[in-house]
């Protein structure tokens, strides 16, 4: 695949997984043997820690995600992204309870693409430092 095709998908994952929480999107997008490099530590570090993530911690804390790009470099079979996800803080999150606020979080993905999916993720996420604000 082109360097533009893996930031596309990329780019879908984004706006159909993260922002509209789209079950069949996650399950086409992320290979079944996907790496997750970035779980925390005792935690399963494959598809089931992304779907987790996406679904018992970031929807359950957050209402009205939008996920912005704001850069993206692609190389071979890498794309890094640099992104922010704006959401409605509505639920308690990490013991934090809902401040009905706007935030932005912020976040660094590399993501490796084989065959058109999700193959290796490694990220640098913002979360906590923005729900101390």
């Amino acid at each position: 695949m082109s360097t533009e095709q893996n930031k596309s998908i990329v780019v879908r994952f984004n706006k159909e997984c993260i922002e509209l929480g789209n079950e069949n999107s996650f399950n086409e997008l992320l290979s079944d043997h996907v790496i997750n490099h970035s779980a925390p530590a005792g935690m399963p570090n494959g598809k089931e820690s992304f779907y987790y993530f996406l679904n018992n911690v970031l929807r359950k804390g957050f209402s009205n995600l939008i996920v912005e790009i704001l850069d993206q470099v692609a190389e071979n079979d890498l794309v890094t992204t640099r992104k922010k996800i704006r959401a409605t803080h509505n639920g308690e999150i990490f013991g934090i309870p809902a401040s009905h606020k706007e935030v932005d979080i912020h976040v660094i993905d590399i993501i490796r693409i084989e065959d058109g999916k999700y193959a290796e993720h490694w990220g640098k996420v913002t979360l906590i430092k923005c729900l101390n604000k």
